[in-house]
């Protein structure tokens, strides 16, 4: 059986929140913050980053929009098939998600990788901020277009990892409270039954 690798807080909460929403027979292994670093987790992913799913064979599988696509190709149905106009438009959202507004936290996480000074640090902050806001209104108003409770219309993985990006706001100056789609999104979600298991999982608490 593969097995999922998460840590509390971070976004291997969307493959795990897949991992539930399939039933599917992967073991999630759950690693306390600071053990990604360790020499024992660095054997299995030496990025030392979450997600990674460790496979049988040994062969691991890294990023969490590659684990998500292998989770759907393994045990999703076939309207997100790759050849699907809902397939095609998740693999979208999950590009998008995955790279520009997830690298787009950078500046938040890490404001010392990008400059030096404290002035220049809350410079970066500050258009990191700005920057950040203009990704959570393009998602705001695309789940508004379709229809404000899966971000395609139908519920698909990047509901999961869009769920991550509400939970990260939080971290933020950005107030959920801007963003009126996205406010009752997380609402929602939290009252699914896939994404109370998963939380649970990674021993993390429901927003609400």
């Amino acid at each position: 059986m593969p097995t999922l690798y998460t840590m509390p807080g971070t976004c291997s909460l969307a493959p795990n929140i897949a991992v539930a929403w399939l039933d599917a027979p992967v073991e999630i292994h759950n690693i306390a913050y600071g053990d990604h670093k360790k020499e024992s987790y660095l054997k299995i992913n030496p990025k030392g980053k979450v997600p990674a799913l460790r496979f049988e064979d040994g062969d691991t599988l890294t990023e969490a929009s590659a684990i998500l696509s292998w989770l759907g190709a393994a045990y999703g149905t076939d309207a997100y098939a790759r050849n699907t106009v809902l397939g095609r438009k998740e693999a979208e959202a999950l590009s998008y998600m995955t790279s520009e507004v997830h690298a787009a936290y950078g500046g938040h996480f890490g404001p010392g990788n990008f400059a030096d000074s404290d002035a220049a640090q809350d410079e970066v902050k500050r258009k990191t901020y700005e920057n950040l806001n203009g990704h959570y209104k393009l998602l705001d108003e695309h789940l508004k277009a379709n229809g404000g409770e899966w971000y395609l219309g139908k519920r698909s993985f990047a509901d999961a990892f869009l769920y991550v990006l509400t939970r990260w706001l939080e971290q933020t100056p950005l107030s959920i409270d801007d963003y009126s789609a996205l406010k009752k999104f997380r609402a929602h979600m939290e009252a699914d039954e896939g994404v109370q298991k998963a939380l649970k999982r990674q021993d993390m608490e429901p927003i609400g």
